[in-house]
């Protein structure tokens, strides 16, 4: 049971139409979690959390994944599997056809059907190497029912580029940076709007960026105070805060 169900059977008990016991009976056949040995599925987390339960592909076997996201998708109807391999992605397909591989972001989606999605956010990526995240955290925006716009290519070597998106960038509820090298991108988006800045280092650049060390470093040491920053490369964790920020 998701939460517009939830709500849909409270609203039949409050106007009469099921008795409480009759609820509390499908609410007992709907438990929060699935076990299946290998994994426990967490179905309650949107209602505790505010966000469905998002699959972490790295160290389980393509066979693992398939049954995953087809117990997921079973009750909640989409997914997302982030750092996927093509191996995973086939088992999931062979359960899940409609399901989709993004070979960019590494992500196997099954996207809500029927939303338009929550306009609001807006996704900057400094460069065309930094796309894997960007991409990952678009697909996952959009899996938690938002339509975010991007803005790509516009890092601060060519800053000019930027200044050609100040509407989006103005309209925009919350904002992902995603930028490697230095991390400079963050701090400029920042300094031009008045809203929360969502940083993503990632490991793009030369020696001493130390596989994203450099622009994780750089971005928490912004002097834009309206800039947080997550871990190296997690799209998938300025996604779920953006979303929550930006509502659904």
């Amino acid at each position: 049971m998701n939460q517009d169900e939830l709500k849909a059977l409270l609203e039949r008990v409050a106007q009469g139409e099921i008795a409480p016991d009759a609820a509390w009976e499908s609410l007992r056949a709907a438990p929060p979690t699935a076990p299946m040995g290998f994994a426990n599925i967490d179905h309650h987390r949107t209602w505790r959390c505010g966000h469905p339960e998002i699959v972490y592909g790295p160290g389980k076997q393509p066979d693992q994944v398939a049954q995953i996201a087809a117990e997921l998708v079973q009750r909640d109807g989409r997914l997302f599997v982030s750092r996927a391999s093509a191996e995973q992605a086939a088992a999931v397909r062979a359960e899940l056809p409609d399901a989709v591989y993004d070979e960019t972001a590494q992500a196997i989606v099954r996207l809500p059907e029927g939303e338009d999605g929550a306009e609001g956010i807006c996704i900057v990526a400094a460069g065309t190497a930094d796309q894997r995240a960007a991409r990952e955290a678009e697909l996952c925006c959009r899996f938690l029912g938002q339509a975010p716009v991007r803005v790509d290519d516009v890092g601060v070597a060519g800053i000019h580029r930027l200044f050609e998106h100040g509407d989006k960038l103005r309209a925009a509820q919350v904002l992902i940076v995603v930028a490697g090298m230095e991390g400079a991108l963050a701090s400029v988006v920042g300094g031009l709007v008045a809203v929360p800045v969502i940083a993503v280092p990632t490991p793009v650049g030369y020696g001493a960026g130390a596989g994203g060390i450099a622009p994780l470093l750089g971005m928490l040491n912004s002097c834009a105070a309206n800039v947080v920053t997550v871990n190296i490369d997690n799209g998938v964790g300025a996604a779920v805060v953006a979303s929550l920020i930006n509502g659904a």
